[in-house]
């Protein structure tokens, strides 16, 4: 049985709708949005609920585990998950982290990845960790209204991949595993997801000038202009922060390394931003 938390959400369908004839939990806060899905069962729970989550992670053998929705407490939420996890008998936890998860990495949400990550390797069981890259799909939504992407990103690159792809390689992880009783190639293993090439902001705004048929540039912003900018939003601090230090991690290369990771678990190469473009 595979159980898969925040199966309503864009990541998380896209899962699922890859795992059609396996025993599958889709594990939601609200069942009338969770997928229509043949022979799969419901179980309603949010994270951080402990007895909720015991009951509906009970006979799950391996769970999907998305990382939950940025909030203020969300290393909490994904700590006390995985102990119900753990309690309820689960015995590999597939989780979406994020590239360079380290405790001092400059993306700050990336630092939350690794705090959970740590806490799942202390706990004993069985992992796989899909660090995920910027996702493409968030590219073209970095376009202002006035045709302008802004953002304390330099020079620097992005290898970032598309949901699809980190769908199709989760997938693959959770197929094997829920048919092996112990370990296999995938246990134990951390796995950098990307695109096929890393590309400038510069580089992406002449991408989709080409393809929206507009003139479309980059704009580099300072740190100080780019907190600026977005405090004006009236958002908390811990979230303005990720969204400032998600682009100065870019600046800064922690998102420019390739990896042939999804080519070589789902056997094809991943989609790149003018093939992604192309598509809408």
């Amino acid at each position: 049985m595979i159980g898969v938390t925040g199966s309503t959400g864009q990541l998380g369908s896209r899962i699922v709708a890859r795992l059609t004839g396996v025993p599958l939990r889709l594990i939601v806060r609200d069942p009338a949005r969770a997928p229509s899905v043949p022979g799969a069962s419901v179980a309603q729970a949010a994270y951080g609920e402990h007895a909720a989550l015991l009951s509906a992670l009970d006979g799950v053998d391996v769970l999907m585990l998305l990382s939950a929705t940025e909030s203020a407490d969300r290393v909490a939420l994904h700590k006390a998950t995985v102990d119900a996890a753990v309690a309820a008998g689960v015995r590999r936890i597939v989780y979406t982290s994020f590239v360079g998860a380290a405790p001092g990495a400059t993306f700050t949400f990336a630092r939350d990845h690794w705090h959970t990550e740590e806490h799942i390797r202390s706990t004993g069981v069985d992992f796989t960790f899909l660090r995920d890259n910027l996702y493409l799909d968030f590219v073209p939504g970095f376009v202002g209204s006035d045709d302008v992407i802004r953002g304390p990103a330099g020079d620097g690159r992005v290898a970032a991949v598309a949901r699809d792809d980190v769908a199709s390689v989760a997938a693959s992880v959770l197929r094997t595993a829920s048919g092996s009783s112990g370990a296999d190639e995938y246990s134990g293993a951390t796995y950098d997801l990307t695109g096929p090439s890393a590309f400038t902001l510069a580089e992406a705004a002449a991408v989709l000038t080409e393809a929206w048929g507009r003139k479309v540039r980059y704009e580099a912003e300072t740190l100080d202009e780019a907190y600026r900018s977005r405090e004006s939003y009236g958002a908390a601090p811990w979230e303005v922060a990720g969204w400032v230090t998600s682009y100065a991690a870019i600046a800064s290369g922690e998102m420019g390394h390739v990896s042939t990771a999804v080519a070589d678990i789902t056997g094809r190469p991943p989609i790149g931003l003018e093939e992604y473009v192309g598509r809408g």
